[in-house]
């Protein structure tokens, strides 16, 4: 019985453990004929979030017209990082979901310091491309 117990309170510790997300900033992009992504995050040190991911859909295989939405996307992506307010979210230790949500945002893979955003656009299967670590955001963050 003793065993029992300890077990199940052992197990509600475990459940409410807090895991702090890595602090940093984060870039990339995803870019095909279908879609175009580019991203930045930023985690401060109380595990608060900013984030954004601008995009386009049916972008199309015309090198003019590519090259033109990922200059919309980049300066509309620089234009309107100083609006994005940092926000709490769930955090498992690998996967950051919005409060109370299931469907994941970003996972981040400690053992490789690698994070991945999650893009959903639309009703499309969703797209996990890799951000890459930097130091300040980059006007161009295409080039990564």
């Amino acid at each position: 019985m003793h065993r029992a117990l300890l077990l199940i309170a052992l197990l509600l510790v475990a459940g409410c453990t807090r895991h702090t997300p890595p602090e940093g900033r984060w870039e990339g992009s995803y870019d095909t004929a279908e879609a175009m992504v580019t991203a930045r995050v930023e985690i401060d040190s109380k595990g608060l979030v900013r984030i954004s991911a601008p995009n386009a859909e049916d972008v199309g295989d015309d090198e003019d017209k590519r090259a033109e939405m990922r200059s919309n996307l980049a300066a509309g992506l620089a234009a309107g990082w100083d609006d994005i307010e940092p926000r709490a979210m769930d955090f498992d230790g690998r996967v950051f979901r919005k409060p109370h949500g299931i469907a994941p945002q970003m996972v981040w893979e400690k053992d490789k310091k690698q994070m991945w955003i999650v893009a959903y656009l639309g009703k499309k299967p969703a797209i996990k491309f890799l951000l890459h670590p930097v130091d300040d955001f980059s006007e161009n963050p295409w080039s990564g």
